[in-house]
């Protein structure tokens, strides 16, 4: 039988995806200081190459293989949702953990052109949370529902996370790309209303000037191998797909070295506990990016 290899025993490169960046030549990938103003502003930075064509049609060989709920390495997956709308219409294929399955998927963690914004953006060290897939068919692609990302993270404190969302093929408003509401991040923390089926199922907890804000929501198109980085707290979500094309993309979810369990249950499936209080590290959470080598 078989031995399934689980990549999560490994911090750092175990492929040749991104060899090119083991000189750890950083400067190229810092952000410019408006750049970071712009995202401290209005909560969100998009148009951030992060990927060559090549290294994007990579993970999609491999996204192909492990979207197989059949495939060896499924076991690793926190959470494996070949529809997570649960209607056939309208597909939304999510699922947490391909890091631990192939070295393409494990590599981009520790990609610098990700790894040194993402510490601009913290104003610190980069540890991982958790990495997501987030696939919508052809035709009947379904929709990711507003929402803010830290209202499924509170079991983490403090606040300082940063998601990642990496298109691996072009994504447009024709094929359900992003959508923020911009400054969003501003806003308290909200219930959590559902991630997919009811795209509007927010409004019922929005006050009337969030409403009114929420009505300048703004699609964020990326071409293939670019990136947008957003606040835990910012609106967002993606409607349906309708075109003859797919709409794929792989986010990683990352937190200021520091951030601590607030919970004495598993922080994410499969995963032995952090005591409440304690800092999120080791195996699971490993460190990316020291900020000192950035600065240095």
């Amino acid at each position: 039988m078989k031995v399934i290899q689980d990549l999560a025993q490994h911090h750092g490169f175990v492929g040749s995806l991104f060899q090119k960046f083991v000189s750890d030549n950083f400067a190229q990938f810092k952000l410019s200081d408006h750049q970071i103003e712009f995202y401290h502003r209005y909560g969100y930075l998009s148009g951030i190459k992060l990927l060559e064509t090549a290294q994007a049609d990579h993970l999609l060989e491999e996204l192909s293989s492990i979207q197989n709920s059949n495939h060896p390495s499924n076991s690793l997956f926190y959470e494996f949702n070949s529809n997570e709308s649960h209607d056939p219409s309208k597909v939304l294929f999510h699922a947490l953990g391909a890091w631990r399955t192939t070295p393409g998927f494990h590599d981009i963690l520790w990609n610098p052109a990700f790894t040194v914004p993402a510490s601009q953006l913290l104003g610190g060290s980069v540890r991982f949370w958790h990495d997501q897939l987030f696939c919508k068919p052809a035709r009947h692609g379904g929709v990711v529902a507003w929402h803010q990302d830290y209202s499924y993270w509170t079991r983490t404190k403090p606040m300082a996370h940063l998601t990642c969302w990496i298109a691996l093929e072009d994504a447009n408003v024709d094929n359900g790309c992003l959508h923020y509401v911009p400054k969003s991040h501003r806003w308290d923390l909200l219930p959590v209303t559902g991630l997919a089926g009811d795209m509007e199922a927010i409004r019922a907890v929005l006050s009337p000037s969030q409403c009114a804000e929420f009505t300048r929501h703004i699609p964020i198109e990326l071409k293939k191998g670019y990136a947008t980085f957003h606040h835990p707290l910012l609106v967002h979500g993606s409607f349906e797909n309708k075109t003859e094309r797919q709409r794929r993309a792989t986010v990683i979810n990352v937190f200021r070295d520091g951030v601590c369990s607030d919970s004495n249950d598993q922080l994410l499936h499969g995963v032995p506990s952090i005591p409440k209080g304690h800092p999120m590290t080791g195996t699971f959470f490993p460190l990316l990016l020291d900020s000192n080598d950035v600065s240095s």
